[in-house]
């Protein structure tokens, strides 16, 4: 992701949401401080493969088997932890360590790869559980300008920038287990409002069609973004 491609449709969410550019700054260089190798995966990771990106939805052990029969796993958050509990392996797990940091270092630990992603509001937990990762593991992210060691691929909440992610490494498709974009509420919904209109715009990139969005593209909002 080219941040001058990006770069709008970051000023689109600070302003939605009343966000500081400069709280996110300030993640972006205490978490390049806090990363003590410089860790960039192969571009192809991913090259030919179908990518499952699991979500943390409620249904998501449900739909475990989307997982399971893909190729490859790039898991948000929690929902990396739910899968491994259901016996499915995660490849990649992309967070911003609000719910299981601890967790998050073990298993940079035992070789699974993490994007850890800083913004204005979770530079404590940051601080906290950086430094016990293993930082050839650990792939350091922003959604303001990138920062050398710290990049950034594109994407607001865990679950798209999962997606970015998984673009990003040379997927050649993508499927949505445990996303539920008409369960939230409240905040949450509004981010997951976000997602949905990123996932439209990265699957108008990559040229295909994400079964997650069917029903739904109509309704969408894309004065923000960058397509026609």
């Amino acid at each position: 992701m080219d941040f001058s491609e990006w770069e709008p449709v970051y000023e689109a969410i600070l302003a939605d949401f009343g966000f500081d550019r400069a709280g996110d700054e300030r993640a972006r260089d205490e978490l390049a401080a806090l990363v003590t190798s410089s860790y960039r995966p192969r571009n192809d990771w991913f090259t030919g493969q179908t990518v499952a990106v699991a979500g943390a939805a409620p249904t998501l052990e449900d739909e475990a088997d989307v997982a399971r029969d893909a190729d490859a796993v790039v898991a948000a958050s929690t929902a990396a932890d739910r899968l491994v509990a259901a016996g499915v392996d995660v490849d990649w797990v992309v967070t911003d360590l609000d719910k299981h940091g601890e967790r998050i270092a073990a298993l940079t630990r035992e070789g699974t790869p993490v994007a850890v992603h800083a913004h204005g509001d979770n530079r404590d937990l940051l601080a906290r559980h950086v430094p016990d990762c293993e930082h050839d593991r650990l792939l350091p992210t922003t959604q303001a300008a990138p920062a050398d060691p710290v990049v950034n691929l594109g994407g607001f909440t865990d679950g798209d920038r999962a997606a970015f992610l998984a673009d990003h490494l040379g997927a050649a498709a993508l499927v949505f287990p445990g996303w539920d974009f008409a369960a939230a509420t409240g905040p949450k919904a509004r981010k997951l409002a976000w997602a949905e209109r990123l996932l439209y715009w990265l699957e108008r990139r990559r040229g295909e069609r994400f079964a997650v969005l069917d029903g739904r593209r109509a309704a969408i909002d894309t004065a923000p973004l960058p397509v026609n």
